[in-house]
């Protein structure tokens, strides 16, 4: 079993991960958004949505550094290791608090608000559950990781890390994960999975980030009014990228 939840099954995951996106871009780009339910509701929107991906920004960040940082070169700088559990505790436990609470806000918006609920698919359903397992494991490891283990503190850095490093190497190392403590072989295995569930659900927003808005023209909308001094009221094209004035141009 060991062999398989940590040795196979990531593998699989990502293939889907991988496979999924291609496949969800090039047959569903139109379905590839969020589906923002803003219209319906934006009073609990306003404040579940900041909660939760300011959260998330956190954690991801934490899982990078510790994750994907080996522990030998925070040594080589002269971060213990208790000190860096401390760090971890500061920085983590708060950003998994807003996640939890913002995605808290947005379930329960989006259950007690009948057109957003309408809206809610089985996949969106089962992505909500999972992503909660994931974020409420991630904040109990920290914490037990830390101080709460029976037998002594469990430094994940020298087992799940480098158990997950290996995965990319294409050697797992299972044993490392046959040893951990329960929570973290819970929270690696629903990890994945949610990663399976990423190109069937609204995450693959992630990939979509606005970017290209900053370097779009402007979009110009010019008035008929006759006070413009051009026959007819309306002022001859001065080309796509005019300096906006204050009200006579704007990007949407």
């Amino acid at each position: 079993m060991n062999r398989f939840l940590f040795g196979i099954l990531p593998y699989l995951c990502l293939a889907v991960f991988v496979v999924g996106h291609y496949w969800r871009y090039t047959y569903d780009k139109f379905g590839w958004t969020t589906r923002s339910s803003q219209l319906y509701e934006d009073r609990l929107l306003r404040i579940g949505s900041p909660l939760f991906h300011f959260g998330m920004l956190g954690v991801i960040g934490g899982h990078i550094l510790g994750l994907l940082i080996p522990q030998k070169w925070t040594d080589a700088v002269g971060i213990s290791r208790h000190i860096y559990h401390i760090l971890a505790l500061a920085g983590g436990i708060p950003a998994g608090v807003a996640a939890v609470a913002g995605l808290a806000i947005l379930v329960y918006r989006r259950r007690t608000t009948g057109p957003v609920f309408s809206a809610t698919t089985i996949n969106d359903k089962i992505m909500y559950a999972v992503l909660g397992v994931v974020i409420v494991l991630g904040i109990w490891n920290t914490i037990a990781g830390s101080w709460l283990q029976f037998g002594g503190e469990y430094n994940y850095r020298s087992g799940v890390s480098v158990w997950f490093r290996s995965i990319f190497e294409l050697r797992p190392d299972v044993a490392l994960m046959a040893a951990a403590p329960i929570g973290f072989k819970i929270h690696a295995v629903a990890a994945f999975l949610l990663f399976a569930l990423w190109p069937f659900t609204r995450l693959v927003h992630v990939f979509s980030a606005p970017i290209g808005y900053f370097t779009r023209p402007y979009i110009v909308y010019r008035s008929r009014d006759a006070r413009s001094g051009v026959a007819g009221g309306v002022r001859a094209p001065q080309g796509t990228w005019d300096k906006p004035g204050l009200k006579s141009q704007e990007k949407v």
